[in-house]
């Protein structure tokens, strides 16, 4: 199994910052807006000053289902709270309107797996249906454990989380990625972005219902970083 394609609980950079990043989020920890602000500061707004963050939206998955087939997504460049309010503004009203949400036309996880189980059955690897259609059976072939990992990922997204912080790190098409995942109070969200040695866009991943939280608590965290100078962390 190619275990080096992921792994969960592996330190990032947010172990750089705080001593304990899994416990630094808890509703009973010292100073936890604090380390929100700081943590935010890092993930969020500096890729998005430098036009480095995308907004990716999920939905489809509901009533427990997880078909790769089912999950739909958007992608959308954030450059400003302002952006994401207005994103927030346009699935408001198609929710309202009970119309389709917006969709982009790849998929992130059935395209992918298909093409991963062809080939390695190409490669003369033969996989029985449980191994192609578990999700915790993927890792059996290459390309299987960080699909596996990102199904995880969107999973816990749309029905929720007891952690209130996970850090992973995964090998992905476009390089090496960290993944920071939060089920906070406030909202629920990942930030995908490039380890310190790689380079590319921030994707911050959300479930689409959870875009009203996450504005607020990004609104508010913004509010309360005034006089910290752009680009820089409040305190290390």
């Amino acid at each position: 199994m190619p275990f080096t394609e992921a792994k969960e609980h592996a330190p990032g950079r947010l172990h750089a910052i705080f001593a304990d990043p899994y416990t630094a989020f808890d509703n009973l920890a010292a100073e936890r807006q604090l380390h929100l602000r700081v943590a935010l500061q890092a993930l969020v707004y500096q890729p998005m000053a430098n036009d480095r963050l995308a907004l990716r939206v999920i939905h489809g998955w509901e009533n427990g289902g997880f078909e790769p087939v089912d999950l739909a997504h958007r992608d959308h460049r954030i450059a400003s709270l302002a952006d994401l309010d207005r994103v927030r503004d346009g699935y408001r009203q198609a929710l309202e309107r009970a119309a389709p949400l917006p969709q982009d036309d790849g998929t992130l996880l059935a395209r992918p797996l298909a093409e991963a189980i062809a080939a390695a059955e190409a490669r003369g690897q033969a996989l029985d249906e449980a191994t192609r259609t578990i999700p915790a059976r993927w890792p059996a072939f290459d390309g299987g454990l960080i699909l596996y990992t990102f199904f995880k990922v969107y999973h816990r997204l749309t029905y929720g989380e007891d952690d209130s912080y996970r850090s992973i790190q995964c090998e992905t098409a476009e390089g090496s990625r960290e993944i920071h995942e939060f089920h906070l109070e406030e909202g629920e969200f990942a930030v995908v972005c490039p380890t310190d040695k790689a380079s590319g866009n921030s994707v911050l991943t959300l479930h689409v219902s959870q875009l009203e939280p996450v504005l607020m608590l990004l609104e508010n965290c913004r509010d309360s970083l005034v006089g910290v100078s752009r680009g820089t962390l409040p305190i290390r």
